[in-house]
């Protein structure tokens, strides 16, 4: 999630080898947006949205695509869990290591770089399985939603934001978009996705959009990078990715504001 220039994450050879998507400016710039440790949009307050009323004291929490673990510092810090974060890029899930270390909490967060596929975890073993961005681009989210359920213990929750389509065949506006991200997203509606978690085995399943939370954030993202933070982005990115990165936000809040994409919340809980 967010912009770009031009990669794609979760991209495979035709060797069946993972291609990583984040240099270090595009993670520069985006910690410069987000704050410290996070690559997904919100930063710290999405992430107390993402976990508002769960218990997860002394829990074992699943962070799926923890990125830079900035999230899982703070599910920690705050809230007292135990933490497993996976992601595909092994430069990214090297520097979530060192900031755990730095934090003193290499004892309570620990961190997996994998491939794409199934979970590599047993069956009813984690309490929380907790993403952020990750499914927006999975195009086999029946899979990942049964193999969540899977892994969760009787009683266990999935939580995570998400964004998605609104139903309709894309516009120009939101190809724009897509071409400008460099990526090919896998949107599915509200709808489809409460459908989707439903068909795989979840209950007390809600399914929400985030009530204009994030095109209001995206719009002073925007107006950060224009003003007080283009001479640091443009030091970090140069100034041709600089202008496409201001490009590519331009264009999110285009799609956001009219309603075709649609940034929200699910959640569900596996039965007892």
């Amino acid at each position: 999630m967010g912009a770009r220039q031009k990669t794609r994450r979760g991209q495979l050879t035709e060797r069946g080898t993972h291609v990583d998507e984040y240099d270090d400016a595009t993670v520069a710039l985006l910690e410069l947006v987000w704050g410290k440790g996070f690559m997904a949009p919100g930063g710290p307050q999405n992430v107390r949205k993402l976990v508002s009323g769960l218990d997860i004291r002394d829990k074992t929490i699943l962070d799926i695509g923890c990125g830079l673990g900035g999230g899982d510092l703070l599910l920690e810090g705050e809230h007292g869990a135990r933490v497993l974060g996976i992601d595909l890029e092994v430069p990214l899930i090297a520097r979530a290591r060192a900031y755990a270390e730095v934090a003193g909490l290499s004892d309570r967060i620990e961190y997996r770089q994998v491939d794409p596929g199934p979970l590599g975890f047993e069956d009813g073993t984690l309490d929380v399985v907790y993403s952020s961005g990750a499914f927006t681009q999975t195009a086999d989210k029946a899979g990942i939603f049964a193999d969540a359920l899977r892994v969760l213990k009787p009683g266990g929750s999935i939580t995570a934001y998400e964004w998605m389509g609104n139903g309709e065949p894309f516009s120009e506006d939101m190809l724009h978009w897509f071409e400008l991200e460099g990526l090919t997203y896998a949107l599915q509606s509200l709808p489809a996705h409460k459908s989707l978690l439903e068909d795989a085995g979840f209950d007390e399943i809600a399914v929400t959009d985030d009530g204009g939370w994030y095109t209001q954030e995206a719009r002073v993202e925007y107006d950060l990078l224009k003003g007080e933070m283009k001479e640091t982005a443009m030091t970090m990115l140069g100034t041709e990715q600089y202008a496409h990165f201001l490009e590519d936000w331009a264009a999110l809040i285009t799609v956001l504001s009219s309603g075709e994409l649609v940034p929200g919340f699910l959640r569900g809980k596996k039965p007892s």
